[in-house]
């Protein structure tokens, strides 16, 4: 895992691989791949032989790239603990699947530690079917009755609200353009800071 991380820094980006931000994924250019090669004395990254080098050269690539210090994962005594990104909060025991944690770990220079092997899985649907009784609260669950009824033969009931809705519910607001989306959205911006809400 380290020879890769070292291999991936000489790499130049735009130059060598490019960056799929939105599907954290970072493939090789025709130059970068031509690099790779010569760095590691091989004729093609991609023959069936040289499989397990192309998985870490992406690892790495990716660890480079797409897996930032204090973002995506902090390091605590020596470990790569993941952070959760809905809730910010450190995810202890959790771990990147399929040498992507390796790969991070050897680009910060922790100890590194074996990939986990999964030897069973299960879906949420038949984990929730193993049970006898299954019951649930949520605030979205209406929308998603005819699910819960055929995979999991459960009603949903609707609880009323104890107050009445204050919310208003306003119509959709349509722009041409995402510059226009932006410019609407900074005037309502203004507006509202200038009244003295929180925006």
């Amino acid at each position: 895992y380290r020879k890769y991380s070292k291999l991936v820094e000489s790499l130049k980006r735009d130059e060598h691989y490019t960056v799929e931000e939105k599907s954290k994924s970072v493939p090789l250019t025709e130059e970068g791949t031509e690099r790779v090669e010569e760095l590691l004395g091989i004729d093609n990254l991609f023959d069936y032989e040289n499989s397990d080098a192309a998985h870490h050269v992406a690892n790495a690539l990716r660890a480079k790239e797409c897996y930032r210090n204090d973002i995506e994962y902090v390091v605590k005594d020596g470990e790569i603990v993941i952070v959760d990104e809905f809730t910010g909060r450190l995810m202890f025991g959790r771990r990147y699947s399929d040498g992507l944690h390796q790969a991070i770990e050897a680009k910060e220079n922790v100890k590194i530690r074996s990939e986990d092997q999964t030897l069973a899985s299960i879906t949420f649907q038949n984990y929730f079917k193993m049970y006898t009784k299954l019951a649930g609260m949520t605030g979205t669950a209406a929308t998603e009755e005819r699910e819960f009824r055929e995979i999991y033969g459960v009603d949903v009931v609707v609880i009323p609200t104890n107050k009445p809705i204050a919310r208003l519910d306003q119509p959709d607001l349509i722009y041409k353009d995402e510059k226009c989306k932006f410019e609407a959205v900074l005037g309502d911006v203004i507006e509202n800071h200038q009244a003295g809400r929180p925006v």
